[in-house]
């Protein structure tokens, strides 16, 4: 977990709890909306990422403003309000998006992270 914290903290320039709490509100996503994907061989492999999905989801991972209105939707749109309201722009959420799933790639293979990707509509934009 502290390889992929790093990627992703000098991707977006930000500091590595930042990174941690985005990467967490990610992994959760995507045990969420993937459950039957190898989103948990993923998480198996990676020591650190199930805590990491803990302690974003205890953070509550959205705040006020729009960031908050969007993170009550469900779906990559509510996904992106909580990244938004984390402090990440349109931007910074497609890299955060990128590092993650090149970072699984090589703990899974390409064709396991392309079935992670093809089981949640609108998420293949990230690989």
């Amino acid at each position: 977990m502290d390889e992929l914290i790093a990627r992703v903290s000098a991707a977006l320039g930000v500091d590595a709890g930042t990174a941690k709490n985005v990467i967490g509100l990610v992994l959760g996503f995507l045990q969420k909306e993937a459950p039957d994907s190898p989103v948990s061989d993923f998480l198996d492999q990676v020591p650190g990422s199930r805590e990491a999905i803990d302690a974003a989801e205890a953070s509550g991972g959205s705040g006020g403003g729009l960031g908050g209105l969007m993170g009550g939707m469900g779906g990559l749109m509510g996904l992106a309000g909580k990244l938004n309201a984390a402090g990440l722009d349109m931007s910074q959420i497609q890299t955060l998006g990128r590092e993650i799933f090149a970072y699984a790639e090589t703990i899974l293979g390409k064709e396991k992270v392309q079935q992670i990707a093809s089981s949640i509509p609108g998420l293949s934009q990230f690989v």
